[in-house]
C-alpha cells in the first residue's frame, strides 16, 4: 500500500508538472507570489524585529519606508555608510530575505527650484543606497497638483522628474518608481505621465486601494491601461462609508482585491505583493503585531 500511494504521488506529480509545461497560463496561476510588507506598517519595530517578523511570517522581501519613524534612511546608522549598507545586506540575505523596495519622500510635482532640486537629490541618494543594498525598486510620488500651478506644467515636471533619475539610475539594477497616490490615482494622468517618461529605469507601483477607492476606477480597467508599467504593487483593505474609509485587515473590507490580483495573475506579473498597512499615518489601526503576520495567511485565498 505504501509503495502504491509513493507511486500515485509521483504519477500525479509528474501529470501535473506536465500540465503546467504545456500550459503557460496555469503555470502562472499555480505561481506562488512573492510576499513582502512596507514598514510603515510598523513605525516603531528595530530592524532586528522586522527581520524576525518578516522570516517567521513567510515573507520573501521587506519595503523599507523609514525604520523607528525617520523616513530618511541616510540619518539611520543602518543605513548611512557604504559599511552599513553592506553589514545591512547581510543582515537581510542571513534572513533569506530581500529588499524590495526603498520609499524614498521625494515628491516630482514641485515647481519652485530649490524644492525641486532638494526632492530629486532626495531620490539619487535612495537610488545610490538600493545599488549598494541589491534593492530593485526606489519610490518616488506625485502626490499633488497645486492650483496655483498650470496642471499641464505639473505633469510635464512629474514626468521629467522621472526621466532625469531614470538617467541616473543608467548603469545600476535599480528602477526609480512613481506610485498611484495623493491627487494621481486616476489612468488618464498616469498614462500620460509614464507615456512621457519612458524609460528603462522608470516604472510604476499600483496602489490598488488607492486608485479604486479615490479615482473610481475598476482594478481591471486600471490594469489594462497601465500593465505596461506596473513593477510593483501595493495592497491593503478597508471598509468604506460613503466618503471615508477605515483600514482592516486584509479579506475583511470592501476593496476588490479579487479582481486585481487577478488580472496580474493573467498576464504573468512576476513582482512582490507588498503589504502597506498604514500604521505611520493611522496609528488607530490594528497593531503591527497583529496585522504584518496575518496577510500572507490572508491573500493566500486571492491565489486559490
Amino acid at each position: 500500500m505504501h509503495s502504491r500511494r509513493n507511486f500515485l504521488r509521483t504519477t500525479l506529480g509528474l501529470a501535473g508538472a506536465a500540465a503546467l509545461q504545456s500550459d503557460p497560463a496555469l503555470a502562472r496561476l499555480a505561481a506562488k507570489p512573492r510576499l513582502a510588507f512596507s514598514t510603515l506598517g510598523c513605525p516603531k519595530w528595530s530592524l532586528d524585529t522586522i527581520l524576525k517578523t518578516a522570516a517567521d511570517s513567510g515573507y520573501d522581501a521587506v519595503e523599507i519606508r523609514g525604520l523607528e519613524g525617520e523616513l530618511d534612511l541616510s540619518k539611520r546608522s543602518e543605513f548611512n555608510s557604504p559599511a552599513s549598507l553592506s553589514a545591512t545586506l547581510r543582515r537581510f540575505r542571513d534572513k533569506k530575505l530581500s529588499i524590495c523596495d526603498l520609499g524614498s519622500s521625494a515628491q516630482m510635482h514641485h515647481a519652485d527650484p530649490v524644492k525641486r532640486q532638494k526632492n530629486l537629490d532626495e531620490a539619487r541618494r535612495f537610488i545610490d543606497m538600493a545599488q549598494q543594498l541589491d534593492c530593485p525598486f526606489v519610490r518616488v510620488f506625485p502626490d499633488s497638483l497645486p492650483k496655483d500651478q498650470d496642471r499641464e506644467k505639473t505633469l510635464d515636471l512629474i514626468s521629467q522628474g522621472l526621466l532625469e533619475l531614470g538617467k541616473h539610475a543608467n548603469g545600476s539594477k535599480v528602477q526609480v518608481l512613481l506610485e498611484s497616490h495623493g491627487e494621481l490615482v486616476t489612468t488618464n494622468y498616469l498614462t500620460r505621465i509614464m507615456g512621457q517618461a519612458e524609460h528603462p529605469h522608470v516604472g510604476l507601483i499600483w496602489d490598488i486601494f488607492n486608485m479604486w477607492v479615490e479615482g473610481k476606477e475598476a482594478p481591471a480597467a486600471v490594469h489594462t491601461a497601465l500593465k505596461k508599467y506596473i513593477r510593483h504593487v501595493h495592497v491593503k483593505d478597508a471598509r468604506v462609508t460613503g466618503n471615508t474609509h477605515q483600514y482592516v485587515l486584509l479579506g475583511q473590507g470592501d476593496a476588490p482585491l479579487q479582481e486585481a490580483i487577478t488580472a496580474l495573475r493573467n498576464d504573468g506579473y512576476k513582482g512582490f505583493y507588498s503589504f502597506e498597512w498604514e500604521k505611520m499615518w493611522h496609528p488607530e489601526i490594528a497593531q503591527p503585531e497583529l496585522a504584518i503576520p496575518d496577510y500572507p495567511k490572508a491573500i493566500r485565498k486571492y491565489f486559490t
